[in-house]
């Protein structure tokens, strides 16, 4: 597994896609999602200048942190729950998967102690799928009116589309794009492997990339 000749082609896809909607790829955040990866392969994407780590789960990204000691951004893309809300804050940069109140409640009061905003994302549930977290997005209004804190920075949305034809997933996309849009935030964490050139062209300022950079679990 050559993880720097797959982080280069994925960004010569990344370019290609933005270029398609004229669009600059700096705009493009590349996060290495590494779950489930040990951090020897972590360390590589690094090495091959991967700047952005994306980690599923609290204890998993504390080992691999530990072991790198690497100065990259840490993103949180998996759930969270309360109880760990201190220990995320200070493991990551940004967390992706914020959908509740309380959740965002429970942050705050460990950011206000730390001295530091938590910085955000809403994870929205645009297919309305039981099997998925994220707030619907009738209840999104409701939900970053609720998340207005001065201890939280709420920085844009993050969804994760039903599998399907590319042209479907491309109108949950522009969904998300637009809720975005109204709410008026600068960040799209939407797009991995199978399909984010699709959100590349439909908006996406950061992309979850796995399988294509590390291979099959």
């Amino acid at each position: 597994m050559d993880i720097a000749a797959n982080i280069a082609a994925v960004r010569r896809r990344v370019a290609a896609a933005a270029a398609r909607v004229g669009r600059d790829p700096a705009g493009v955040r590349l996060i290495a999602v590494s779950k489930t990866q040990p951090a020897e392969r972590v360390q590589a994407a690094i090495a091959a200048g991967a700047r952005d780590i994306g980690e599923n789960y609290v204890q998993e990204a504390a080992a691999k942190r530990d072991a790198i000691g690497a100065a990259v951004r840490w993103h949180l893309i998996g759930h969270l729950q309360r109880n760990k809300a201190a220990r995320a804050l200070e493991l990551f940069d940004l967390i992706h998967s914020v959908d509740t109140v309380s959740l965002g409640e429970a942050l705050a009061r460990h950011a206000a102690a730390r001295g530091t905003p938590a910085r955000v994302l809403v994870e929205v549930n645009v297919g309305g799928e039981a099997s998925k977290q994220g707030v619907s997005p009738k209840a999104l209004p409701a939900l970053l009116e609720g998340l207005r804190d001065p201890h939280l920075v709420v920085e844009g949305l993050m969804t994760v589309p039903p599998p399907g034809a590319a042209e479907r997933t491309r109108g949950y996309f522009r969904q998300l794009r637009a809720l975005r849009d109204a709410a008026g935030l600068p960040e799209l964490s939407m797009g991995m492997t199978d399909d984010f050139e699709i959100a590349i062209e439909e908006g996406a300022t950061m992309v979850r990339i796995g399988r294509a950079i590390f291979g099959e679990r």
